[in-house]
């Protein structure tokens, strides 16, 4: 099967958003590996100065994950799907959170209008056509020293943990999403996974786009090996040519 792409994407998720709490709810330590996955941005708790980017909010977990370890950051979060996004406004959230209707290619100037601490991208780098570009595009939205943590399916490259993939996909996701008549949208789920990079390569990509200690780590659970956490950080200022500035944070990150 192709994948999905562009405004065929943003439309399966718009169609999708009425049961798509419910369905990730059946996934266990969902919410809990996104918590884990915002901590590693090691955002410190007096956050009231923080401002984030959740880049591929969706209906708002990866906002509450942030909010867990920042509960006063300034947050903007960033969708392609309106259907998403409606799902999103309609929960209870701190005025300090704003949400933006946007691909992650195209973000409009009230979110590209200034600088992040850190930017969070849950389960969006397999869906955009180009993750290069929104890796560079992000690097540049970072004020110097400001971290991003992506939170993806990037399978560790063993074949068990494909074919646990598999089992999970075409034994449950996929025939539960098509009773709902969402069957594309988690095909498309399977795919986008098996066809993206493995966790060592994302490392090299975010190498590649010019993000500094970077490293890549598991989440618990059966998404042991199917789930990971990347991390890097943008290059710090330097003053003279060779001293790096101080980085926008110095929290120390968690594993």
């Amino acid at each position: 099967m192709a994948l999905l792409r562009d405004r065929d994407l943003s439309s399966a998720f718009d169609d999708g958003a009425a049961f798509y709490d419910r369905f990730v709810a059946l996934n266990p330590g969902y919410h809990s590996q996104l918590r884990r996955s915002a901590g590693r941005l090691g955002l410190p708790r007096n956050s009231s100065r923080l401002r984030i980017l959740d880049l591929g909010c969706g209906t708002g977990a990866s906002t509450a994950a942030l909010l867990h370890h920042a509960p006063d950051a300034h947050i903007t979060a960033v969708d392609a799907s309106e259907g998403m996004l409606r799902r999103a406004r309609a929960k209870e959230w701190p005025g300090r959170v704003k949400f933006v209707h946007a691909t992650a290619e195209e973000l409009p100037a009230e979110v590209t209008g200034t600088g992040y601490d850190a930017v969070f991208a849950a389960y969006l780098f397999r869906n955009v056509p180009d993750p290069d570009a929104v890796l560079a595009t992000t690097r540049e939205l970072l004020v110097p020293g400001g971290r991003l943590a992506v939170h993806e399916y990037t399978l560790s490259g063993a074949p068990a943990h494909r074919k646990l993939w598999d089992a999970v996909c075409w034994g449950g996701v996929i025939p539960l999403g098509a009773l709902r008549g969402d069957g594309p949208l988690y095909r498309h789920l399977w795919r986008s996974v098996v066809d993206f990079d493995t966790a060592g390569a994302f490392r090299d990509r975010m190498r590649a786009a010019g993000f500094q200690q970077v490293r890549v780590l598991p989440t618990t659970g059966w998404q042991w090996g199917i789930v990971h956490t990347a991390v890097g950080a943008a290059p710090p200022a330097r003053h003279g040519g060779d001293n790096p500035a101080t980085p926008a944070h110095t929290t120390q990150e968690p594993a």
